[in-house]
């Protein structure tokens, strides 16, 4: 199982296509992929300054949120299927289709997740792997990341120090199952292109910026 969380950022952009097609056509059940929040999120941030409501009322409606971009994510890709609880996870798994994780259902019922803007749809991605025993994690950002490339690997704190992933992700990495060991990895809008065969770990390896703990 591979997580594929896909940023907000990259509606409008013209490789947002090419890595749904990828999902769709080699999925297989096996790549979910998790939806930023984006323009229904920032409308969220916007509805909290005008009404004082509090973190908690805001951090529902941003899992909403996630949502809405995780069903036009599924419409803009007829092969792609939603899912919002781990038995419908695993019915898509069966059936082989590409995936597109709806995370409101779940997160909403596990208490221990921060009710608060510092846990964001790259947390939740890591929060799903945890549960899911996945054996890839995947941040795909709109962010160059040729700056990094020399300091590969990179340390979780300096990505976190440099606002490319959110403050709670480290923690919530960290909390792998036993025996559970997935790698992390950012990537580049444009590195769908190394996926044309396939989601190919040796490909992954070697391109993608591997985070480290």
């Amino acid at each position: 199982m591979w997580i594929l969380k896909l940023g907000g950022s990259l509606l409008g952009s013209p490789e947002l296509a090419h890595w749904l097609a990828l999902v769709a056509k080699f999925g297989q059940g096996k790549v979910i992929i998790v939806p930023g929040g984006g323009l229904f999120a920032d409308a969220v941030r916007d509805a909290q300054k005008i009404s004082n409501m509090d973190d908690a009322a805001s951090h529902e409606l941003a899992l909403l949120a996630m949502d809405q971009f995780g069903i036009l994510l599924a419409r803009m890709n007829p092969e792609l299927v939603t899912a919002s609880s781990e038995l419908e996870i695993a019915e898509r798994g069966w059936q082989h289709r590409g995936i597109v994780w709806l995370p409101s259902k779940m997160v909403l019922t596990d208490d221990t997740i921060p009710k608060n803007w510092n846990v964001t749809s790259d947390s939740l991605s890591a929060w799903l792997a945890n549960k899911l025993g996945a054996e890839q994690l995947l941040l795909v950002k709109s962010k160059s990341l040729l700056d990094y490339q020399s300091k590969k690997p990179i340390s979780v704190e300096v990505l976190v120090e440099d606002r490319l992933i959110d403050s709670q992700f480290p923690a919530f990495i960290s909390q792998k199952k036993v025996g559970n060991s997935y790698q992390t990895y950012v990537l580049n809008k444009a590195d769908y292109s190394i996926f044309e065969q396939g989601f190919s770990l040796q490909k992954l390896a070697v391109h993608g910026l591997r985070i480290t703990a």
